[in-house]
């Protein structure tokens, strides 16, 4: 088998992982081609790992080349943005994020980031104690499945958001969102109604910029390339650590973003 078929399997998990990181479809996608391209170029530069552990590596150093190349490492975070996953140094970051959202083990991490197993653990506890202060916002669920709303709420709330409305149709999210702005939307692809999720957040967002966090069973039928995919996605069952990291993740790029943004 070839090393191109030994790594395509992995690209639709590593392409949410870059838009995770990245916090951008088009800028998560374009580090995965171009860690992509210096490997078909260079087949030597693949690591003597296995498939998905030596392609997360290759993309890892590449990404943080990168950064250091373009000084981010050092960018002011903000006083708000600061208590968010995102103000951690870039490998406690990475660090959690491939334990508690890519689901490798502690051992795993530690052979894609070339670190000890004390070290790890030791980003881990700083990812931990980090997280547990992140900016706090109200929230709206679309969700058709009454015990999968029930454990967002409550998974929501125990980190200190607060669950406006749960919404299991297309027209119930539109009223919800028009009723109170939500600044945070988790939804799921297929609603009660059989319309689609992506359709009705495409409808909230025809009208205000609100972040948001797509909760599929299906992830991979997303990540295909071949349409508007969405940037942020929770697969089902979800886990706890990755929802608080996923969360955790897009506040910080809204903050970002509004900080930015003009006056």
């Amino acid at each position: 088998m070839s090393l191109a078929e030994k790594i395509s399997a992995h690209l639709p998990q590593l392409r949410r992982f870059a838009r995770l990181l990245t916090g951008s479809q088009t800028a998560g996608d374009s580090a995965v081609g171009r860690v992509l391209q210096a490997i078909i170029a260079d087949p030597s530069i693949f690591p003597d790992l296995p498939p998905r552990l030596g392609l997360y590596q290759c993309f890892l150093q590449a990404f943080t080349s990168r950064l250091e190349d373009n000084g981010r490492n050092a960018m002011d975070l903000g006083p708000t943005a600061a208590r968010s996953l995102a103000a951690l140094s870039p490998q406690a970051r990475q660090a959690f994020l491939l334990v508690t959202v890519e689901e490798f083990s502690r051992r795993e991490a530690g052979q894609i980031l070339e670190l000890s197993h004390r070290r790890i653990e030791q980003l881990l506890e700083e990812a931990g104690a980090v997280i547990g202060s992140q900016i706090s916002t109200d929230v709206l669920i679309i969700e058709d499945e009454p015990l999968i709303a029930l454990d967002l709420k409550s998974l929501l709330t125990d980190l200190g958001h607060r669950v406006t409305s749960i919404a299991r149709t297309h027209e119930d999210a539109l009223r919800a969102a028009s009723q109170a702005k939500p600044g945070l939307v988790m939804a799921d692809i297929r609603l009660a109604d059989g319309s689609s999720g992506i359709d009705a957040v495409n409808d909230i967002l025809a009208s205000f910029t609100v972040p948001v966090i797509f909760v599929t069973a299906y992830p991979d039928r997303l990540m295909t390339g071949e349409r508007p995919e969405p940037t942020f996605l929770i697969t089902k069952p979800f886990r706890v650590d990755a929802v608080k990291a996923i969360v955790s993740q897009v506040l910080f790029f809204d903050q970002q973003a509004k900080r930015r943004a003009p006056a």
